[in-house]
């Protein structure tokens, strides 16, 4: 009878994982030795699935940050290299014509007859950018999430993110599509082609669920490939145009699947413990604002 349960109980979890969530079962406050954590039980295919087309950006979002692989049997570091080659071109027509490598915080005070303000900015960064790709819309950010989460992600790992990022980067500094240049932090400054065949050929690496999106709004144009088969383009009039849309395009798909696994959730790891992530969520998000 237990057996039965337990497979009942699996069979349960599997459904609103896939019916409601994003494909993905996670089970949090798990202690061993001494320490807690949380961890997630997914199909591979559907892992690959989303590592290549973005149709949720969840899997494919935390796979765009530094992960340490323990054993990759389908050899799925190879198959992320889609993943990050496509991160970078999104990031790329996020970003203005020069930015930094890095991000920082810079003081700036500002004076008002006796008071004296001081104001925070972040300086445009290629990670940080990277790292935000699957925040964008995600609903925990306006109450639970820490406010500098993005931030306090990509200066903690910022070598891993370097060496994860580094042949894209010579790859495209390799086309003149970037060039780099010293700071005087020793981190680099980069700048980068904003032209319109370069907009194109980043939103050409985009994964086809989110190419299909856009070309919705933009509309799509059949070519013919070397291999004489028949591809749809999204027709981009504009580079502006087309950041617009894939803004929206990322934002909708992060926004539909943090609600559906936060729902998924709900169901599958009951309401108490569900309560009890939320509120560790929403203290550090408090934190992060007072």
């Amino acid at each position: 009878m237990q057996i039965i349960t337990r497979h009942g109980w699996c069979f349960l979890v599997t459904e609103v994982a896939d019916k409601i969530g994003v494909g993905v079962h996670f089970n949090p406050f798990v202690t061993w030795n001494n320490k807690m954590f949380k961890y997630g039980v997914v199909r591979m295919h559907d892992l690959v699935q989303d590592i290549l087309n973005w149709e949720r950006l969840y899997l494919s979002g935390r796979l765009q940050k530094p992960v340490n692989m323990l054993v990759d049997n389908l050899d799925i570091k190879d198959v992320n290299s889609v993943n990050l080659r496509a991160a970078v071109s999104a990031a790329l027509l996020l970003l203005p014509p020069k930015f930094t490598e890095v991000c920082f915080l810079a003081i700036r005070p500002l004076r008002i007859t006796i008071f004296v303000i001081s104001f925070v900015f972040m300086q445009e960064d290629l990670y940080a950018k990277i790292c935000s790709l699957s925040y964008m819309g995600d609903l925990r950010m306006f109450f639970a999430e820490d406010r500098n989460k993005v931030k306090k992600i990509v200066q903690g790992q910022f070598d891993l993110f370097q060496s994860m990022y580094k042949p894209f980067l010579e790859e495209y500094e390799g086309k003149d599509l970037l060039r780099f240049s010293s700071s005087e932090n020793q981190h680099a400054n980069i700048y980068q082609d904003c032209g319109l065949p370069v907009a194109r050929s980043h939103v050409s690496f985009l994964p086809p669920a989110i190419r299909s999106l856009m070309g919705i709004r933009l509309g799509r144009k059949k070519v013919t490939s070397e291999s004489v088969q028949a591809l749809h383009e999204v027709v981009i009039g504009s580079r502006e145009e087309a950041t617009k849309r894939m803004q929206k395009v990322l934002r909708r798909t992060v926004m539909v699947s943090s609600a559906r696994q936060a729902v998924s959730g709900l169901l599958t790891v009951g309401g108490v413990k569900a309560a009890r992530y939320l509120t560790n969520k929403m203290q550090k998000a408090w934190r992060s604002w007072t």
